[in-house]
């Protein structure tokens, strides 16, 4: 019989990968109890940023909107490593596995995105701190909050935004460093203080991402548990990362969180 005619319906795809690791389990249960973690600290931060109107505030609406994305992006993938280590399942149909590819490149890229349009925040605020509440309205970070989204939909180019919203973070970086080095000791403590946050959600973000999707095109070869330590990393790591960072380094969300802590201690 001629095969020339035949079709393939492929419904299923069997999940790989995951075979070598010696502790599925116990890896399995890691991954949970981070994903359970970061999904709980990024639903606290919005919920802090929602129910305070002090917090209504364009920075605080970055914060909210990476919190955002943060759970997007965790939930794209952990679920379903989850369900291979820990409970065996290591099918997914086709439908669901195109959900997931396309909700973990939306999610890479919107991270992408709002890391630099914080950047873009912090060098206003810096550079410009008498004009940023008139430059970086609400109105205009929900706006661009928006645009962002727009362009990650509708992107198939992941690699370019990587690699572009990277070097745009770097120049607001040298123009930020151009400018403190004009500024007197007292001030160049609190403009780092503003910016380490930011550094270590850009360190977190980029590091895994850059080694999986730059170096290995230069030469690097990785193994297949290198790979996955990376996978698993750049997908729970920013989302865990970031939001207990903006968490204890925000003199608001700081404050809050204390006073909530203290309120509770004090009812028990």
């Amino acid at each position: 019989m001629s095969l020339q005619n035949t079709s393939i319906n492929v419904t299923h795809f069997i999940i790989g990968g995951f075979d070598t690791l010696s502790r599925p389990f116990a890896v399995g249960v890691v991954i949970l109890i981070t994903y359970l973690l970061a999904v709980l600290a990024n639903m606290i931060n919005i919920m802090f940023i929602i129910s305070d109107k002090r917090l209504h505030k364009p920075m605080y609406l970055l914060i909210c909107n990476l919190a955002v994305v943060d759970i997007m992006y965790t939930s794209s993938c952990s679920p379903t490593m989850i369900g291979v280590l820990l409970a065996g399942v290591n099918t997914i149909s086709y439908v669901e596995c195109l959900i997931q590819m396309c909700v973990g490149a939306l999610g890479t890229t919107m991270e992408s995105f709002v890391l630099a349009v914080m950047a873009l925040d912090r060098f206003i605020a810096i550079i410009y701190p008498f004009q940023y509440h008139s430059y970086l309205t609400n109105t205009r970070v929900l706006f661009l909050t928006f645009i962002v989204w727009f362009i990650a939909w509708f992107a198939i180019v992941t690699f370019f935004i990587l690699f572009f919203t990277f070097i745009f973070i770097c120049l607001s970086y040298c123009g930020i460093l151009i400018f403190v080095k004009l500024s007197s000791d007292n001030e160049k403590k609190k403009m780092g203080s503003t910016l380490v946050s930011h550094l270590i959600c850009v360190i977190v973000h980029y590091c895994p991402a850059f080694v999986r999707n730059i170096f290995t095109r230069f030469g690097v070869v990785l193994t297949l548990e290198e790979r996955q330590g990376l996978l698993i990393g750049a997908v729970l790591g920013p989302c865990l990362v970031n939001p207990f960072v903006y968490s204890l380094r925000t003199k608001e969300m700081k404050q809050k969180l204390f006073k909530i802590i203290k309120k509770f201690h004090t009812s028990g």
